[in-house]
């Protein structure tokens, strides 16, 4: 549970403890940032910090986060994997709108490669669900991506909003390394999916892992954090990370201060007594 890495597939080694680069566009996750020198800063600097983990997706901006990556880090290191996320695209109004035809996530995959600036993408997550819930069937679209990972345009691939039973229809078609879905010290409906990844020995990605839009709040959270000498923040994470030995995460921020605070929280080890009260915040 205290391995600082983790393999998927077999041949890519990340760091458990990843960055989310969401939160670098604009608000609302469209537009250009705010700062966008600062959003360059923030990017060099996890790289900086030992992060090997970068989740992103070209309708983030849209495009305006995988741009400011490439701009950032290119050419990049060789140990730096990009995990990116398909089956959506922007309105014009902001609005998410699903693109989950094979036709339209081939031609998602291609804009991530070009706007990434490679030529294989080392993860594509099919983004099944705004948050989960669907049963819908996934077979097309995961097949679609597939198809494109047998032409060698992808590595491997994964999975974001989806069920256990869209995990096991993925799961005959193509290995699947990764799940990402909402899941945080407080929103534990997904436990089921945690614990199936960890048997699967599959990467466990908690999208939201401190909130996102609305921020955790707790008291007993709080407590633990003032008697361990750390932020509730780094103990949430930190929380995630022991919560299964496949757990990852992502949290996001365009601060420096908090992207270092996150990621010492990858050095935090939770006492046996202190995950009981954690886990007492969801029941």
């Amino acid at each position: 549970m205290t391995a600082k890495t983790i393999t998927l597939g077999g041949d890519l080694t990340i760091t458990r403890m990843g960055y989310g680069a969401m939160q670098l566009a604009g608000p609302g996750v469209f537009g250009p940032p705010r700062d966008r020198d600062q959003a360059i800063a923030v990017l060099r600097e996890a790289v900086a910090l030992g992060i090997t983990h970068i989740d992103t997706s070209d309708f983030y901006g849209p495009t305006v986060v995988n741009e400011l990556i490439k701009e950032a880090l290119h050419p990049y290191p060789e140990d730096l994997v990009l995990v990116t996320k398909v089956g959506a695209r922007r309105g014009d109004d902001a609005s998410w709108i699903p693109a989950l035809e094979p036709d339209e996530l081939k031609a998602q995959v291609h804009q991530n490669l070009d706007h990434l600036g490679r030529d294989v993408l080392d993860v594509v997550n099919l983004r099944a669900a705004e948050h989960g819930g669907s049963e819908d069937s996934i077979e097309k679209s995961f097949t679609a991506l597939a198809e494109l990972q047998q032409e060698g345009l992808i590595r491997h691939l994964g999975l974001s909003a989806v069920t256990i039973p869209q995990i096991r229809e993925a799961q005959a078609i193509a290995p699947v390394v990764t799940v990402q879905n909402l899941y945080n010290l407080v929103q534990r409906d997904g436990d089921d999916v945690v614990d199936f990844c960890a048997t699967e020995n599959i990467a466990f990605a908690s999208f939201f892992p401190l909130g996102g839009f609305t921020p955790l709040q707790s008291e007993t959270l709080a407590k633990v954090a003032s008697r361990l000498n750390a932020t509730p923040q780094q103990v949430a994470l930190a929380w995630l990370l022991q919560r299964s030995a496949t757990s990852i995460v992502i949290p996001g921020t365009s601060s420096l201060a908090h992207l270092r605070e996150n990621t010492a929280a990858a050095d935090l080890l939770l006492p046996d007594e202190a995950i009981t009260e954690l886990n007492s915040i969801a029941a």
